[in-house]
């Protein structure tokens, strides 16, 4: 485990939970201190200061890191040298260049590269998938997805070098990764819209941003992100097709609402601003928040030699939609997605249904508060639209 902060911690709490036989036997941190209190806390054996003994430890099969963005690609490079498999936090890097140096670093090493995007896993994004992918949204023509919340918990988040940007490269990374799934990852991302401001904190970096998406099929993807939302953490998404649509609330409003004073607690949920009054508690917060799947897929992967449902690839498309998003916000237009490696197979236009009633074309069938049946046609040599009413 490369890393002790807020996403080591949930990461060895998921591994370690419910008697899981995946253990962590090494922890590497960049404090002493905090590398012998994280290994006394979670019963793990070695611990190092020393980024490349940790990886190249004896214990080691598997490195999972857990390190801030400007530290990605030196600890891929180095766990792929000592032919590791690899899984990565996200986002996979601070740029689409820097991610595809490390996609190039895992393949050619030969060695497990998985994506750890974890919102991508929580149960109720994999049963809407099931859903979408069986058809029963039809053709998906829009998804939305929502993160916001107080803002990030370590100092290195607010530093746009550091990061390699704000609150988009921190929570937009997940947004547009959610969408991909809802619309397909076959279906290449063409050009993006975006905006970016700084309203709230004393900082260079954005703490806010909204951006579309425009996919091949025609589908649109929209997220939005905010390090200044006020009341915990707020992770919504909507999908709408053809044939349907989803409404997905994973956090702050799960049906889990309690009163207190305060009394005898301190902890309610990641980003919870408050331990008293009203509070959203959360079940089980690494499974909620996908954690539990996400690792289950990883390693199932490893023993079976298959990829996980997200790789090193899909973050570097991931990296690829954020850089135009960065290069909207500066352009204010529609800038392209620059793939260097497009490997998708493609996505056909979304179809317009037609059917005919008495000659003419049917644009939409509704029922009416009285029971009878309403048509809205349009004349296609005139061009004219009428109602008929049965």
């Amino acid at each position: 485990m490369l890393g002790t902060g807020l996403i080591g911690l949930f990461y060895t709490a998921t591994l370690h939970g419910q008697r899981n036989r995946d253990r962590v036997e090494v922890v590497y941190s960049r404090s002493q201190a905090r590398a012998d209190a994280f290994a006394a806390e979670h019963g793990i054996s070695q611990r190092s200061t020393d980024l490349e003994e940790a990886i190249a430890h004896p214990e080691t099969d598997t490195v999972v890191i857990g390190l801030p963005n400007d530290l990605h690609e030196q600890a891929v490079e180095l766990a792929a040298r000592h032919g590791k498999a690899i899984l990565c936090t996200k986002p996979l890097a601070r740029s689409a260049d820097e991610a595809k140096r490390m996609l190039d670093i895992v393949e050619s090493a030969g060695v497990f590269g998985g994506y750890l995007e974890d919102l991508c896993y929580t149960p109720k994004t994999l049963k809407a998938l099931r859903m979408i992918q069986s058809g029963q949204l039809g053709d998906i023509t829009w998804a939305r997805s929502r993160e916001t919340h107080p803002g990030p918990h370590s100092a290195w988040f607010w530093d746009g070098n550091q990061a390699g940007g704000g609150a988009i490269v921190d929570l937009g990374c997940h947004c547009i990764e959610i969408v991909r799934n809802f619309v397909g990852k076959d279906n290449r991302p063409l050009e993006v819209m975006c905006w970016t401001d700084t309203l709230v904190h004393p900082i260079e970096a954005e703490d806010n941003g909204i951006a579309l998406i425009r996919f091949e099929s025609g589908a649109i993807g929209q997220f939005e992100v905010s390090w200044t939302f006020r009341g915990g953490m707020d992770l919504r998404d909507e999908v709408a097709g053809t044939e349907g649509t989803l409404w997905l609330n994973h956090f702050l409003r799960t049906g889990f609402e309690a009163f207190t004073s305060g009394a005898g607690g301190d902890y309610v949920a990641e980003k919870a601003e408050t331990a008293s009054g009203w509070l959203f508690p959360v079940g089980d917060e690494v499974s909620e928040l996908g954690y539990v799947d996400m690792f289950t897929d990883m390693f199932e992967a490893m023993d079976d030699g298959r990829q996980p449902m997200e790789t090193f690839y899909d973050g570097y498309v991931v990296n690829a939609i954020i850089d135009a998003c960065y290069r909207s916000a500066e352009s204010r237009t529609w800038e392209t997605v620059r793939l260097e490696d497009w490997r998708g197979t493609g996505a056909p236009r979304i179809a317009r249904s037609a059917r005919t009633h008495d000659g003419k074309t049917v644009i939409k069938e509704e029922t009416m508060p009285d029971g009878r049946r309403k048509l809205i046609l349009k004349d296609e040599q005139s061009g004219e639209f009428t109602d008929v009413v049965a």
